[in-house]
């Protein structure tokens, strides 16, 4: 019995990994993968991915790395998220509506058998959808269909291929799984990302572009795509759609200044995981007190009532 699947990049033809009788394992060579599980490739610990970079950054090591050994527990928004990729990309968990019978009266799933039916779907691996929001994510599944371009860019690929490198400064191993990566053709090559927000548009994009580090992610993606050899100057856009009717879609490309801005960021997380790992050091925040102060627009509104 072997505890390790037989994992080869993939070249010409992509090839499903054959998962044996123990779980597989994250690969430790170069190369294009198809076939690792979410839970092997999120639960990775020895190689950096585009999400773990924002948050060493963002946080500190100590919670970095509490983050990489503890599974993230689903919630509602990630459930939806979640459901909507799997209907939009064509891959994903299985899909499992909860049965209204099993509501409560105000649909709620508080009743002892819709608790059942979710934790079952749970360890499945499934995703539990309230009828509601089951409608709702075919309906948003159908409205990104319907879109002119952003249907165009899901279509002559491999959704989530999993993407190995090892970075060239540290010899840390980088990880990175595009939503999509389409067939090599002629021309420059497009990696697509598929979002879903409360607003898709310009300036909630651009709000969101800084808080959650997409102006790192595109870097991420197009650098490992290159130094694998699949394209040496790929494009890359997000596609964004509203998760309320009528399900709006906007496409966003970032501006190259701050892709290299993102870039930076990216080098400095990780020349820090590296550091870590090798030290095996993964620090918290400084031992010392941090003064602190009333922000400008907050005295402003203490001494105008002072008045």
């Amino acid at each position: 019995m072997t505890n390790k699947a037989e994992l080869e990049p993939i070249d010409a033809e992509i090839v499903d990994a054959e998962i044996v009788d123990e779980p597989l394992l994250a690969p430790d060579e170069e190369g294009v993968y198809e076939g690792i599980p979410d839970h092997v490739y999120h639960g990775d610990t020895n190689s950096l991915s585009s999400s773990g970079a924002r948050k060493i950054l963002s946080t500190n090591p100590a919670k970095f790395r509490y983050g990489q050994l503890n599974n993230r527990k689903p919630t509602k928004a990630f459930d939806l998220g979640h459901a909507a990729h799997t209907l939009v990309l064509g891959e994903g968990p299985e899909l499992r509506e909860i049965p209204e019978k099993v509501l409560a009266s105000n649909g709620a799933v508080s009743t002892k058998e819709a608790k059942t039916f979710i934790a079952e779907a749970r360890a499945a691996g499934a995703v539990p959808l309230k009828p509601d929001e089951y409608k709702q994510v075919h309906e948003m599944a159908d409205q990104l269909r319907a879109h002119p371009l952003a249907s165009l860019l899901f279509t002559s690929g491999a959704a989530e291929l999993s993407l190995y490198h090892r970075d060239r400064e540290t010899g840390v191993m980088i990880r990175t799984r595009p939503d999509w990566l389409p067939d090599r053709k002629s021309g420059r090559l497009l990696i697509t990302d598929y979002k879903t927000a409360v607003d898709a548009g310009p300036k909630a994009f651009r709000k969101s572009m800084f808080d959650y580090g997409y102006f790192q992610q595109h870097p991420w993606y197009v650098d490992a795509v290159a130094e694998l050899g699949i394209d040496d100057d790929p494009a890359f856009l997000f596609v964004v759609q509203e998760k309320t009717a009528p399900y709006q879609v906007v496409i966003h490309e970032i501006d190259a200044e701050d892709v290299e801005l993102g870039r930076q960021l990216n080098r400095q997380a990780i020349d820090l995981f590296a550091q870590c790992q090798q030290s095996g050091h993964w620090p918290g925040p400084p031992a010392q007190v941090h003064r602190a102060s009333l922000s400008g627009w907050a005295r402003n509104e203490i001494e105008e009532t002072l008045q």
